[in-house]
């Protein structure tokens, strides 16, 4: 038998009768899943400084656990010295197994390190999908503090395949995500 992460099973076992108790789903296939988690970070800094962008590279890398591509711009802009297809920014795609160790690294360990920490906000972007930011890097294990040569923000989206953002919501709530003042049902 493969090794199989523990939010996987916990979906599977807990989180599909609890939604479908919720919402009244007809079939296991109408409950909302979590396709996939993007992590993004721009770095716009790396216009100055070339070795920055391989720094953002590496550290993005190291936190999702597999190879981050660099983003390109899409224009010139002369006032922010950019130029067409300047590398401007990483993201990472996870899916299946390391997407669910992914999330299960950012609730257990990562979002308690975060400074009076109270919880996160629960604005979806209306198609069921939530992107979360977050400030500093250095809230995550794999990366070194004393390494650090600039403390740069991330952005973290959660794709679901549910409906509406009430579906979205509570799929994400019953994964972990602690968000801030909302009641469980």
């Amino acid at each position: 038998m493969a090794f199989e992460p523990n939010l996987k099973k916990k979906y599977k076992e807990e989180i599909i009768s609890a939604l479908t108790k919720e919402f009244g789903y007809k079939s296991v296939m109408q409950v909302p899943k979590l396709e996939k988690i993007i992590i993004n970070q721009g770095v716009g800094q790396a216009v100055a400084d070339k070795k920055l962008i391989d720094v953002a590279q590496e550290e993005v890398s190291q936190i999702a656990g597999q190879k981050a591509i660099l983003t390109m711009s899409k224009k010139d802009i002369s006032n922010f010295k950019l130029r067409k297809k300047m590398p401007i920014g990483v993201k990472v795609t996870l899916r299946r197994e390391r997407m669910y160790e992914f999330l299960e690294r950012l609730v257990c360990v990562a979002l308690p390190r975060i400074r009076d920490f109270k919880g996160i906000n629960a604005k979806l972007d209306g198609r069921g999908n939530y992107t979360l930011g977050i400030t500093e890097q250095i809230i995550f294990p794999e990366i070194d503090i004393d390494k650090i040569s600039k403390l740069l923000g991330m952005e973290i989206t959660f794709v679901t395949s549910a409906g509406s953002d009430e579906e979205a919501l509570a799929l994400l709530r019953e994964f972990g995500l602690p968000f801030k003042n909302i009641k469980k049902s």
